[in-house]
């Protein structure tokens, strides 16, 4: 009885609230990230000790990156698809483009599972207080056009081929395939084992390395989350310029001067969170490209 009492008189300060509400935003993201990983690593599991073949799916037809890889392919072709892709594919990057036009790119925050291996690769880093390596921020502007280049290359390498290019050196569907635990092949697979202990070193000291200058994904994500409803917008006459909310961006956006944060941003809230001025970081319904509509019209009256 005492102990409600004291609860009712002594409320929560606001910093203790503060805190709560980051812990219970980036709880929930870690355990979303968490089932997603485990879903496909269940599902690669499933199809490697299956005995029949064509009774579990593989986690090729589970990634949406295979349906924007077979899109030429299904409408050039009146149907057909890049062998190991299906309908499931396309399915899946339809529903991802409409989510990117509506949340911008919180697939690669939220869901994405080599996402959520390189969060754990930071926390790792972080834990054994590992150097970090900073990339300049002029540098760190042109790498991310590696993720476009990475793109059209896929993509154009696809078109030409008429076959899932990328997947033989593909980190994430090399740690994820499982083919490495059931059908170690160094002789044949050394591409694809180099490829993912690379991205996994650097992103040990690059925080989201991959994501940030070779994901083909989330270079693809990037362009559509240009025209995303939800952004996140910094009040210039509500924030103090502390930057305290640079920090612990994952992708190392520049947060505190941006008035619209980059569409390269995943969502992770981070940001807002950490953010200790009310109403200076938030999201809004509020599209880059309704702005100038929105100025019109105001002058307009």
């Amino acid at each position: 009885m005492n102990l409600i009492l004291m609860s009712k008189k002594n409320p929560l300060s606001p910093a203790a609230l503060y805190r709560r509400r980051i812990a219970w935003t980036q709880r929930a993201r870690r355990l979303t990230q968490l089932a997603f990983a485990s879903f496909i690593l269940y599902t690669s599991l499933a199809h490697h000790l299956a005995t029949t073949d064509g009774t579990t799916a593989s986690i090729d037809a589970l990634c949406p990156f295979g349906g924007l890889e077979t899109a030429w392919r299904y409408l050039s072709s009146g149907g057909q698809y890049v062998p190991k892709t299906h309908a499931s594919n396309l399915i899946l990057f339809t529903g991802l483009l409409m989510g990117t036009l509506i949340a911008g790119g919180a697939f690669c925050g939220w869901v994405c599972p080599f996402g959520a291996v390189q969060d754990l690769l930071t926390g790792i880093h972080k834990r054994l207080h590992l150097p970090e390596i900073r990339v300049p921020q002029r540098l760190d502007r042109v790498l991310r056009y590696g993720r476009y280049v990475m793109l059209g290359l896929i993509l154009y390498q696809t078109i030409v081929s008429v076959k899932l290019w990328f997947t033989t050196i593909d980190p994430y569907r090399t740690l994820f395939g499982l083919d490495w635990l059931f059908e170690f092949q160094p002789a044949v697979a050394w591409a694809a084992y180099l490829s993912v202990i690379i991205t996994l070193v650097s992103s040990l000291f690059v925080e989201r390395a991959w994501c940030r200058y070779a994901c083909p994904l989330g270079g693809a994500l990037s362009l559509v989350g240009k025209f995303s409803l939800l952004r996140i917008r910094r009040s210039e006459a509500s924030c103090k310029g502390c930057a305290v909310c640079s920090r612990p961006c994952p992708v190392k956006l520049p947060v505190d001067t941006a008035k619209v944060i980059s569409s390269d941003c995943i969502g992770c809230l981070q940001c807002v969170d950490t953010c200790p001025r009310p109403g200076a970081l938030e999201v809004k319904l509020a599209p880059v490209w309704l702005v100038p509509v929105r100025k019109e019209n105001s002058n307009v009256r």
